[in-house]
């Protein structure tokens, strides 16, 4: 106690209180909540399966060896998170879609470095490697009014599965990432390559956690989206392709229905070469929804 008075010893049956009691005096009132929640949950699920000393040892090893895998490029507690769902849940509770608002998904483990500035209708693949996508979009409002000047940031993986950060020195500098600002119509446009499906990566405590469990490391193919404009709430999302494998089964839990387009193909010379694409070559719209902030 914090008065020095003697509180109640703990016990087995009555842990979860004893440890509780212990932050009644935490002067921030959130924090005191969270941590008393913490306390109660974490009691009951030692108790429920009855941890076992080497368990929790290996438990402590498992999240030493997770904090090693962390790096400037790579974050294996936020991927260790989004394989057991929590990522999703709390971006699900605190993106609660009202109405029209474009749903929200995972932030995802590789939104490490700012993406470039660049204009709209710019070509981000900068290796050139992948098939041709030119990828469309408008933000509106919830009425449906276009929002001018709205910043759209854009990150996927290259031809193989990789994101620029993997692959230092191999691929470009910031190779399929952009930051495009709205015209005022609220559109915008971009070149890059058709999104493939992935694994996450499993190289680290997290891959050997999927791999005890029989789980596959796999996402479906998508490109990444954080919207913002002034007035408005923010939105993270992904547009993700309607012909890729693991949609029912994506190893974060990001899929929503609502994020599935169709990247169609478009075999036309004539619009292939105004757009500096080659002639045959997909395309994929998508419309983003913010709410009011």
């Amino acid at each position: 106690m914090t008065d020095g008075t003697r509180g109640e010893l703990f016990s087995e049956e009555r842990s979860a209180d004893v440890v509780s009691a212990s932050f009644d005096g935490t002067p921030d009132p959130r924090l005191r909540e969270v941590m008393g929640s913490l306390v109660r949950h974490l009691h009951a699920f030692v108790k429920d399966v009855e941890l076992t000393e080497d368990e929790w040892n290996a438990a402590i090893g498992f999240l030493t060896a997770t904090g090693h895998k962390c790096d400037d490029v790579r974050q294996e507690f936020v991927l260790l998170s989004d394989v057991l769902g929590v990522s999703m849940l709390v971006e699900t509770i605190n993106h609660r879609a009202k109405g029209v608002g474009t749903e929200s998904t995972v932030l995802g483990p590789f939104h490490v470095v700012e993406s470039p500035p660049r204009p709209l209708g710019a070509d981000i693949s900068l290796d050139g490697r992948g098939e041709a996508c030119l990828v469309t979009g408008r933000v509106t409002g919830p009425g449906g009014e276009p929002v001018a000047g709205a910043t759209v940031d854009v990150w996927q993986a290259d031809a193989d599965g990789f994101y620029d950060v993997q692959k230092p020195g191999e691929v470009p500098r910031a190779n399929l990432r952009g930051l495009f600002t709205t015209d005022t119509e609220g559109t915008f446009w971009f070149r890059t390559i058709v999104p493939r499906h992935y694994p996450i990566p499993d190289d680290g405590p997290v891959g050997a956690l999927l791999e005890a469990t029989g789980r596959h490391p796999y996402r479906p193919a998508h490109i990444h989206f954080i919207v913002r404009a002034p007035g408005y709430a923010p939105v993270t999302t992904h547009v993700f392709a309607a012909d890729s494998a693991y949609l029912d089964s994506d190893a974060v839990f990001g899929v929503k229905p609502s994020l599935v387009r169709e990247f169609a193909v478009v075999e036309d010379p004539a619009r292939a070469a105004e757009l500096g694409l080659p002639d045959r070559f997909r395309t994929v719209d998508f419309e983003i929804v913010l709410l009011s902030a």
